[in-house]
């Protein structure tokens, strides 16, 4: 090739990277079904579903998007909420943790023995409820790393040695009621967001898209790539702050936001963070994706293993804490029935693989709002648990066959 072609190559592939990096609205539109017909869905069944939910119980039954009742809703969500964010964890590495439930109930049962029976501050009592999550999944991940032990086998095991230690714990009365005065209580049920606040934390997210757009903007222009156009960052930013202050003002026309879902939604961002801009993040989709090319990359395949069981449990008894300051009671019910269903559900449903390697801590948000809006809604039509209980089961098979589906095509996308 002579010097005057590669010049001419080197001006057309400069042209062509300008009007990569000048793409705007219709062609990050495009990218976006591009990979949509990838098999890269993303979260769009979840918001899909959300939507088609929301439209048959408002026909059915109009009080289920009254203000109050969407209040009430996410109260309830939080519990499960952040149970899920730690099936996030070990999902993203092909695991499983079935002992979530069990191990959310006996968390509860801790604060109702340490801090009711025994006395001890509140503080201590949510402390060691914590301390025994992370014990238990420290537990799991050695189980899994040393002794290559199933993480289905460890985890079902443990469920029923969590499940009786909530049930010794608890003794014959098999209940202990927590005051209902007391702060953690409130916290649970009554406590509301200013509106100011509710409105300005409203605004952050969008300003954090615009933040961070243009930084990788720029970084991605600096080295060459191609990068969102300024138009689609601001739009972006623009419609996620249109909806969520939307979000609050119709919160704010019953009780307002309450602290217990924003608590949830500020460890929903921690762990977005940290799974999309750390390099433990990074790493935890490499696991997922494949465990031994993340090995011979220089990965400790181990320690992020332990990292994701021992994350998996913390959240599972802070979850336990959560629902104890919700009921306002620790008891034997506590963590059972259809909790680990849930949290399980609510995950694959907001779009975390079952097989690794893709996901989201936005998952458990989406998932967890579209599990109590059908027990919502079900519970406002007077239907049955047992049809709770099919539906909701019928949903996660359906959320599967999704993910199967999309991780075929994207399996024969990338070999076309």
């Amino acid at each position: 090739m002579s010097q005057n072609q590669i010049s001419a190559a080197a001006k057309l592939d400069q042209a062509d990277s300008r009007v990569r990096h000048d793409e705007g609205i219709a062609g990050a539109i495009r990218a976006f079904w591009d990979r949509v017909r990838s098999g890269d869905l993303g979260m769009l069944p979840v918001l899909v579903g959300l939507v088609l939910i929301s439209v048959v119980f408002t026909l059915l039954n109009p009080v289920f998007l009254a203000p109050n009742n969407l209040v009430n809703l996410i109260f309830d969500a939080a519990a499960i909420g952040l149970i899920s964010l730690g099936v996030v964890c070990v999902l993203l590495l092909g695991e499983i943790d079935l002992s979530i439930g069990s191990m959310s109930g006996l968390a509860s049962a801790l604060i109702g023995v340490l801090w009711v029976n025994s006395g001890l501050p509140v503080a201590v009592a949510v402390l060691a409820a914590l301390a025994s999550g992370a014990v238990v999944g420290l537990i799991y991940g050695v189980l899994r790393n040393r002794f290559e032990m199933p993480s289905f086998v460890a985890t079902l095991s443990g469920l029923l040695a969590l499940l009786g230690l909530q049930l010794y714990l608890l003794g014959a009365t098999g209940s202990i009621n927590l005051p209902y005065a007391s702060p953690l209580v409130r916290f649970g049920q009554i406590l509301i967001m200013p509106a100011w606040l509710s409105y300005l934390l409203a605004l952050l997210p969008g300003l954090s898209v615009v933040l961070t757009g243009m930084g990788t903007m720029r970084r991605r222009r600096a080295a060459n790539l191609s990068s969102a156009g300024l138009s689609v960052v601001l739009a972006r930013a623009i419609i996620l702050t249109v909806a969520l202050v939307f979000c609050v003002y119709y919160l704010s026309l019953g009780r307002g936001v309450p602290w217990m879902f924003g608590v949830f939604v500020l460890f929903v961002l921690g762990l977005d963070y940290a799974l999309r801009r750390t390099q433990w993040g990074r790493s935890m989709f490499a696991v997922g994706g494949n465990a031994e090319a993340a090995r011979r990359s220089g990965i400790n395949v181990q320690r992020i293993r332990l990292s994701a069981f021992v994350l998996c449990s913390s959240f599972a008894a802070l979850g336990g804490v959560f629902s104890a300051a919700r009921l306002a009671s620790a008891s034997q019910q506590a963590g059972t029935g259809d909790v680990n269903l849930n949290a399980i559900a609510a995950a694959v449903i907001g779009g975390t693989s079952l097989f690794g390697g893709r996901g989201s801590a936005w998952s458990a948000l989406l998932g967890v709002i579209v599990i109590q809006a059908i027990s919502n809604g079900l519970t406002l039509l007077n239907l049955s648990s047992s049809l709770r209980y099919m539906i909701t089961g019928g949903v996660l098979a359906i959320a599967v066959i999704v993910d199967s589906l999309a991780r075929r095509s994207r399996a024969s996308h990338g070999r076309a």
